[in-house]
This record gives structure tokens, C-alpha cells and sequence, in this order.
């Protein structure tokens, strides 16, 4: 049976062979209860295990560094977090200490509590993060049980595998000389199997878990399109051979692309755009480097703020928001200031429960009343601008009178700055995120309070559409190119162009080749993207000239379909 499955596209490339189905495995952990005499040595049973786990997980940390380098290695500090989490092993030692049950027992129900409550959590980055207690969890029940590694076959003709799920730990053992391309029913774009699969080079779909009629049978031929989330299950003969060919016109472009990394953005006509990266922690800033970022286009401060019971200290912000600008040295630094909400717990910001958190109390309004929280990381912002190019941005601004509080909140903090002798930049540039339609629609009147716009894509899509794009059964409506997006995009940077302040672009849309010509018509030229789609638009800017493509963004504005529009870019 031919199937054409549509899911999430996590690492690019194309992969065509046959398909090796990892059979799903659940440890056979006996139930009986231990005699309460036994406590001491069932706790040094679970010390033992916690020892020989953080041993193996150092020795996987150390090889990964040798194959793929340090940025991708240190998903494994996360998996030696989780080991020493207080929470995490109270659970377990709880369970052993109240219900005399035996330590495999404590450690698996621990592991499904946790699972089960991550996976409840209306948020896509937590969710994910639940594949990381199940593969540390699963890593302690190992040695607990004396049990081998589960490991992939080695020994096989090349194949595409197909799993449920993956861990990071399975990845590891993975050669892509035997392992062309990867299926996963679950996961996210962001999860740690995700990253691994990247940095290996083995192309990767995932989220079809309920969208295959017929289940994927080992030996079954099969197509994976890491770039577009496509899946074929059994092609015929005339799909094989179009894939084929795309699939050496992928590799062959991959080499071209390296050719140009360290080249500028620079149309053929002399227009000069700055590609930025998008990065979440330091750590990413090597791999933007490796791919020609220049700076950073988007820094996203709130993972600093998760997994943890309090707040981090001006001085750890400081610390972190120093490398960054020393790292970059005259190239930019913009830092998104606290964005979270319902969606992201975090037990010291108290947050209520929300129906729909992606509509409530969240990012801006959260800091405009937790001022605080806010004026730390102002603070901490503010004196590392004394050492670098540093910028500051808003999240989810809907309103002129939002960014003049946010404004003197920030004056204040270089107020005790200037009391304290502590120096900053005193012209910080403060930009905001256009990312809701109310700023979009406003745009002309919040340029007046700022420096710059960046104009958020994913949010501006999901606002403007309504539609949640991690819906599976709506995603497809989440369109980038829909004529509502354009017209708000273009009416956000003429706003800017008339105010005379910058205006530049971020997410997902930003990292797209095929939008290239409606930036460079517009004279947006500033991106910011994931920094493994840096030489790809590099590529596009290259190749175009401004007026070639303001003769194709007008059509697109003239363009009342999305497959119209679709049509006149993919013609380029």
C-alpha cells in the first residue's frame, strides 16, 4: 500500500532505502515489596547504579565531543542534572523509604510519574524534555537489573529506521553509514534526539504517530524528506527516481553551500543583509560561528529561567550575556527579555492555570507586574552592553503604553546602575517583537518609542490565523506566505522605513529561502533564523538582485491564494 504521510521535517536531507522497524521494549520490573530490614542495602544498590550511570553517561558525553563537538555533547550534562535533580530522586528514594519496594521499582515509577506529567504540560519544549528522564531513567534500570545495552543493528545493509521514539543514548551508538535516514511516531523539532540526529547528518521525520493508515513493516520501502516532513511508504517506481535525483542535488548543494559560509549576504546588485542566529544558550554560538552568523539575531533568555526553583542572580545573567557580547565582538547581540507563560511552569513565578496560556498572562505582562524579576535582568543586560554590542528587545508588545512601562523600568535600573558606579551602554538600543496583529496594525505609532523592530513570524502566524500550529489536526492552516501575514509584514516595515528606525526578522519565516525576495523587495536586511539555515538564504541573497525580486513580491501581494503565492515563488 503506496502512503504519503505528512510530519515534522527535524533534520534535513533526503534518505531512500529500506525500512527497519526497532520493536518498542518496556523493562519487565518484578512488583514484589522488600523486607524493611533490607533498606540500607537497597539504597546502596540505588547509589551503585546511580555511580555506574554518571560514569557511562561521561564516557557518552566524551565520544560525541570527538564526533560531532562540544555544542552537541552537552545534551549530556542535562542527563547528568536529571541524576543528581533533588526532585527526581526524592521521588525514588520516597518510594523505596515509605513502601518498602525494591529500587527498579521506585526508579520506574518515578520515571512515569515524571513522563506522565511532563507529557500533560501544554508546552513542546517540556514534552520533550520527558524523552530525557525515560532515557536516564531507563540508563539507571539497566545496571539496576544487570541488563544489556539495547543497541541498533550494525550489521545490516543500509536502512531507514523507524521507532516510536528515540533516546539521545540510542543516537550515540547510531553509524550513519548504516542508518540513511530515521522515522519517529513522537518527538519534537526541539528535542534532544532531534539535535543528536542534526549533528549526525541523518535526516529525520517525526510526529506521525495517528497519520499512517497502514504501520511501517521492516522491509518496507521507504522515503524520508527531511526538509519538507515527508514520509513514502512503499513509492512507486517514478517517486524513487524524482527523490533520487533530488537527493544528489541535496549533497551537491550541501558542498556548494560550505563554499560560501564565511562569504557576506550581499545581493548582485550590492544590497547587504545581515544574517543572524537564533540561539537559546551560549553554547549555540559555536555552531553559529561554523555556519557564517553574524551575531545574534535573537537570544532567548528564558531557558535560564527554567528547570530550577528560583531565579537566576544579576550575576549569573551577567555572566552569560557577557560571553555572548564578548563572543560576537562588534557584531550585535539582541536579547529577548523574559518570555514565558502558563506554558512554561515555573513554581517560583506562581503562574495560575490558563485554558489557553498562549493568550494570557505571559512575556511583557508578566515582567510589567513581577518588576523585580524584571529589573534583574535589565540590570544584568544593561552591564554587559558595556562590553559589546548588546540590544534589547520586548516580547509580545500589543500596546504603546506596554512599552513606555517597560521603558521606565529600564530607566530606572541605569538610574541605581549610575548610583552603584557600575558601568553600562547608556544609548542601549531597546527594540520590540512584532509577533501579535494589534502591533502590527500600530506599527507607526510603537516606532516612535523604540530603536527597532524584529518582526516575529511564528507568533505573527498563529495570532493572525488562529491556529495553533502544534494542533495536529489544524496544522496544516499554519501558513507563513497566507496574504494576511504578507500585508502585516509589509505594513510593519514601512512603519519602520518611515520612522526611520531598523527593522528586521526572525524566526522560522526568516530562515525560508523561498521568502527571500519579499525581504529584499522590502529592504528588510537584518535575519535572524536557526543558524543551520544561515547558508541556505546566504545562497538565495546571493543569487538575487533587489529588483528582480520586487517584480516577485509584487505578485505575491497580488496573490489572493496561498497556492498562488506558492506558485509565483517556487517560479523564481
Amino acid at each position: 500500500m503506496t502512503q504519503k504521510v505528512q510530519g515534522i521535517g527535524a533534520s534535513a536531507g533526503i534518505a531512500i532505502g529500506k525500512a527497519f522497524v526497532l520493536p518498542t521494549w518496556e523493562w519487565d520490573v518484578p512488583e514484589e515489596k522488600m523486607d524493611p530490614a533490607d533498606l540500607a542495602r537497597e539504597f546502596e544498590r540505588l547509589y551503585d547504579g546511580i555511580r555506574s550511570s554518571k560514569h557511562e553517561i561521561e564516557f557518552i558525553k566524551s565520544e560525541i565531543k570527538e564526533m560531532v563537538g562540544s555544542e552537541e555533547s552537552s545534551i549530556f550534562d542535562a542527563h547528568l542534572a536529571i541524576l543528581e535533580d533533588p526532585i527526581f530522586m526524592n521521588e525514588i528514594q520516597g518510594i523505596i523509604q515509605r513502601q518498602y519496594k525494591a529500587a527498579e521499582v521506585a526508579v520506574k515509577e518515578a520515571i512515569d510519574h515524571f513522563v506522565t506529567m511532563f507529557d500533560l504540560l501544554d508546552d513542546e519544549y517540556m514534552k520533550e524534555r520527558a524523552l530525557d528522564i525515560k532515557d536516564v531513567g531507563n540508563r539507571l534500570l539497566k545496571h539496576l537489573l544487570g541488563a544489556p545495552e539495547i543497541t541498533l543493528p550494525t550489521d545490516t545493509q543500509p536502512y531507514i529506521l523507524v521507532a516510536k521514539e528515540l533516546s539521545p543514548s540510542q543516537l550515540v551508538h547510531l553509524n550513519p553509514k548504516n542508518v540513511l535516514g530515521i522515522v519517529m511516531l513522537q518527538g519534537g523539532k526541539t528535542s534532544h534526539s532531534a539535535i543528536m540526529a542534526r549533528a549526525l547528518g541523518i535526516p529525520l521525520v517525526l510526529g506521525l504517530e495517528g497519520k499512517v493508515a497502514k504501520p511501517i513493516q521492516t522491509g518496507d520501502t521507504v522515503i524520508v524528506d527531511g526538509e519538507y516532513g515527508i514520509v513514502h511508504i512503499a513509492p512507486p517506481q517514478d517517486v524513487i527516481t524524482c527523490y533520487e535525483a533530488r537527493r544528489d542535488a541535496y549533497v551537491q548543494e550541501a558542498d556548494e553551500l560550505q563554499k560560501i559560509v564565511s562569504l557576506p549576504a550581499v545581493t548582485l546588485d550590492d544590497f547587504v543583509v545581515q544574517l543572524g542566529a537564533n540561539i537559546s544558550s551560549t553554547r549555540e554560538l559555536n555552531i553559529a560561528d561554523q555556519n557564517g552568523a553574524e551575531g545574534v539575531g535573537l537570544f532567548r533568555t528564558e531557558f535560564m529561567y527554567m528547570d530550577r526553583s528560583y531565579p537566576p542572580s544579576e550575576a549569573e545573567q551577567f555572566t552569560v550575556y557577557l560571553e555572548a557580547a564578548e563572543h560576537c565582538k562588534d557584531n550585535s547581540v539582541i536579547i529577548r527579555t523574559l518570555d514565558v507563560g502558563g506554558d512554561k511552569p515555573m513554581d517560583y513565578l506562581n503562574l495560575p492555570e490558563e485554558d489557553n496560556p498562549f493568550l494570557g498572562y505571559r512575556a511583557i505582562r508578566i515582567c510589567l507586574d513581577r518588576q523585580d524579576l524584571f529589573k534583574t535582568q535589565l540590570r544584568a543586560i544593561l552591564r554587559a552592553s558595556a562590553h559589546g554590542p548588546i540590544m534589547v528587545m520586548f516580547p509580545m508588545i500589543t500596546s504603546v503604553n506596554e512599552v513606555q512601562a517597560a521603558k521606565s523600568i529600564l530607566e530606572q535600573a541605569k538610574a541605581e546602575l549610575r548610583e552603584e558606579g557600575l558601568p553600562f551602554n547608556e544609548g542601549l538600543p531597546v527594540g520590540i517583537m512584532i509577533e501579535v496583529p494589534a502591533a502590527a496594525m500600530i506599527a507607526d505609532q510603537l516606532a516612535k518609542e523604540v530603536d527597532f523592530f524584529s518582526i516575529g513570524t511564528n507568533d505573527l502566524v498563529q495570532y493572525t490565523l488562529a491556529v495553533d500550529r502544534m494542533n495536529e489536526q489544524i496544522a496544516h492552516m499554519y501558513d507563513p506566505f497566507h496574504p494576511a501575514v504578507l500585508r502585516l509584514i509589509r505594513y510593519t516595515v514601512q512603519a519602520a522605513k518611515q520612522a526611520g528606525i531598523m527593522v528586521g526578522v526572525c524566526g522560522e519565516m526568516a530562515g525560508d529561502p523561498r521568502a527571500v525576495p519579499i525581504w529584499l523587495a522590502l529592504g528588510v536586511n537584518k535575519l535572524s533564523m536557526s543558524s543551520r539555515s544561515i547558508p541556505r538564504v546566504k545562497a538565495a541573497v546571493r543569487r538575487s538582485t533587489v529588483e528582480q525580486c520586487k517584480r516577485i513580491a509584487d505578485s505575491v501581494f497580488e496573490s489572493g491564494t496561498k497556492e498562488e503565492i506558492e506558485m509565483v515563488l517556487e517560479q523564481r
